[in-house]
């Protein structure tokens, strides 16, 4: 018996690590978002003045959908990649910046910190792009899925640093309170 994988054994290996890191990196995202109340619907957000490039809320729903899928994929395409050499590094920066993404729901949408959000994003770009760096060393293939990332966080930053422009009060703005009142 050979010591060498056949291509199907290698493809099903990656697999394996896909069908594990991709659901785990959209649940914990999307669990992030849900807690902190992202998005439209929440009651101070809506309240904010929006910079004019502020796409509808089914976008961000429907991006992070996808960048979380594809950098689910690049993380297994690195774990994938036992024994190479900077591995355990990429990994650790590539968990630290995803911790980061996974604070600025609660950040901006729960605690309403607009500055930090965006002192947070801003250190989510660099580890992401150290990420991306490091994973094409690994892999070409990894770095290539973290670039539409690293493109919609720059994005994202450029929304906070606007919100925040707009709204320098937003910490202390309070969303409107529902009315019980029936209308006469």
């Amino acid at each position: 018996m050979s010591g060498i994988a056949s291509r199907s054994q290698l493809r099903m290996s990656f697999l394996r690590y896909a069908l594990v890191t991709v659901p785990l990196v959209l649940l914990l995202g999307t669990i992030s978002g849900r807690a902190a109340g992202s998005g439209y619907g929440n009651g101070w957000f809506d309240a904010l003045q929006k910079p004019a490039l502020m796409p509808p809320g089914w976008v961000f729903g429907a991006a992070w959908t996808l960048l979380y899928i594809l950098i689910g994929l690049a993380l297994a395409l690195i774990l994938h990649a036992r024994g190479a050499r900077g591995r355990g590094l990429a990994i650790g920066l590539f968990l630290a910046q995803l911790a980061l993404n996974y604070a600025w729901s609660p950040i901006f949408f729960a605690l309403h910190e607009t500055g930090l959000a965006f002192i947070v994003i801003v250190l989510m770009i660099i580890l992401a792009a150290l990420t991306a760096l490091l994973f094409a060393r690994i892999r070409r293939a990894a770095g290539l899925l973290m670039l539409p990332y690293l493109a919609w966080l720059f994005f994202a930053a450029f929304l906070t640093w606007q919100i925040g422009a707009l709204n320098p009060d937003a910490a202390q703005l309070v969303p409107p309170q529902p009315s019980a009142d029936i209308p006469l």
